[in-house]
């Protein structure tokens, strides 16, 4: 009977997905890209969460582990319910995802530069801005990978500034407090106009089989990205002037696949449906929004937001959070 079961859960999430994919290209011709107005925003920071389950974040009605997005951050921005990792579940491919607007497999280990360039390559490279008004801060030292890429006509060059791991690549893994207070030491000192935070914690503590510790790090990243959603807010260069992106990077299989919440890297549900939030001045307000997006969308957008038009993205602009 449970395989049974597990047979008609399997073909129903397969027949979801196809779905999905069928919805998310009709919504994709159907829908041009925002032609460049004159946007508010002029900073980005985006913050990402390491391997948490929807089901533990905005999926868990009680959202008793997300309590700062339920009550704070959410009636603030808008919070989208349909929105997935399409790429390979892992951490590296994931923000590559997100900062080149491409899913591509790569080495999870940081032995392997994005093919394509980063949306902090082309904006250094566009503005003529100092190294220093961008940055890439990350628990895990192999996303150190981000700032660089393959493609010859950027490699080595317009490169953000890094701070991930113990010292870099190689270095080995940090915890999240002490990327936390570097993020806000870096916002106090440059005001960089691009940001990406990466926090380890539940991804980490999933490998180690500790469910404890994997909601108490759920519950910890919440907190770090409310302290910096007050950081913005309470920073006259940054307040009214930034666009803050919450983002995770892959979820984790779901319960009675494989090892449940451990681990991850396939196309079950629980690893490709993520949560993301918005807020900015651009953006509406206490809204919940359903349509289909993915990573890539966030880079699209980013685009759309910092008006660079010669960088290209396989993502769609998400037109919805948009204020009318």
């Amino acid at each position: 009977m449970l395989k049974a079961l597990f047979f008609i859960t399997c073909n129903m999430n397969k027949a979801l997905w196809i779905l999905f994919l069928v919805t998310q290209l009709i919504y994709s011709c159907s829908h041009d890209k925002i032609k460049n107005k004159n946007y508010l925003t002029k900073y980005i920071v985006v913050l990402v969460v390491d391997g948490p389950r929807y089901s533990e974040t905005w999926g868990d009605f009680s959202h008793k582990y997300i309590p700062f997005m339920d009550s704070v951050l959410a009636p603030k921005g808008i919070v989208l319910t349909s929105y997935y990792n399409l790429g390979q579940t892992w951490t590296t491919n994931g923000h590559t995802a997100l900062t080149t607007g491409y899913y591509q497999a790569i080495n999870n280990g940081g032995q392997e530069l994005p093919v394509h360039s980063s949306f902090f390559q082309h904006w250094l490279n566009e503005s003529g801005a100092e190294q220093k008004e961008a940055w890439i801060i990350a628990s895990k030292d192999k996303l150190e990978v981000l700032a660089n890429c393959k493609d010859t006509r950027w490699k080595n060059k317009s490169m953000p500034k890094t701070d991930c791991g113990v010292s870099g690549l190689g270095s080995g893994y940090r915890h999240d407090s002490i990327t936390f207070k570097k993020a806000i030491e870096v916002m106090n000192a440059y005001h960089p106009k691009l940001l990406l935070v990466n926090f380890r914690e539940p991804d980490f503590s999933g490998h180690q089989n500790n469910w404890g510790n994997y909601l108490a790090g759920i519950k910890n990243s919440d907190a770090y990205c409310y302290e910096i959603w007050k950081k913005i807010q309470s920073d006259p260069i940054y307040k009214d002037k930034s666009s803050l992106f919450i983002s995770n990077d892959h979820g984790g299989h779901l319960n009675g696949v494989q090892n449940g919440f451990v681990s991850h890297g396939d196309d079950c549900d629980g690893c490709r449906h993520i949560n993301l939030y918005c807020f900015g001045p651009d953006f509406k307000s206490n809204s919940i929004n359903s349509s289909p997006h993915s990573l890539i969308d966030v880079h699209a957008t980013i685009l759309e937001l910092l008006h660079l038009n010669g960088a290209s993205t396989s993502g769609e602009v998400m037109r919805e959070i948009f204020k009318q």
